[in-house]
């Protein structure tokens, strides 16, 4: 009798890692049922092959991905996942709070999020999401197609000096030193906490 098994996957956040993950499983003859940021589901046997299983954590740890063990793990994946997905399309443009965002989505209260979030990352939802908006701010300077005040628009900032304190204090230079000093680090959104 053929069966599902779900995997909730930590550090899943782009289209190029479902690709990466397709293929390594394809190549294991691994039936994936459904493929998405931070969620696996494959065709198993009513008993699941420990083998099977080994293969799919290998493959998954060989390419710097995690699976979740618990629930409390899997909801801090979900919020990292949809704010993300958040500042991949702009110009960002959210006509709600991120606290209501989340609840909605989650279908818990903010409260409760934002609790489990700080408790296990040791930051907050907010300084989360301003560190990615500030590591998306990096890769629009480096394009040079923006000027900082199309950028401050671009990432939802009420103004460019807002933009602009957020960035010194995280990053410790200016935006003007930032794009003159041409050695550009930036990191993996799955490495931002």
């Amino acid at each position: 009798m053929s069966m599902q098994k779900e995997f909730w996957i930590k550090n899943m956040v782009c289209s190029r890692c479902l690709t990466v993950i397709k293929q390594e499983l394809e190549k294991l003859k691994v039936i994936i049922l459904s493929l998405e940021l931070g969620k696996l589901i494959v065709k198993t046997d009513k008993n699941i092959n420990p083998t099977l299983l080994s293969s799919i954590f290998k493959v998954l740890q060989s390419n710097g991905f995690e699976i979740v063990q618990n629930e409390d793990e899997m909801l801090i994946e979900k919020i990292k996942i949809i704010l993300i997905e958040l500042i991949v399309d702009l110009p960002l443009s959210i006509k709600v709070n991120i606290s209501e965002l989340l609840s909605s989505l989650l279908h818990r209260e903010y409260k409760t999020l934002s609790k489990l979030f700080s408790k296990i990352e040791q930051t907050t939802i907010e300084k989360y999401f301003i560190k990615l908006k500030i590591e998306k701010a990096k890769e629009l300077i480096q394009l040079k197609q923006y000027s900082f005040s199309e950028i401050a628009y671009q990432l939802d900032y009420s103004s460019i000096n807002h933009l602009s304190r957020q960035f010194r204090e995280i990053i410790g230079m200016s935006m003007t030193d930032y794009k003159n000093s041409e050695s550009w680090e930036r990191k993996f959104y799955d490495e931002i906490i």
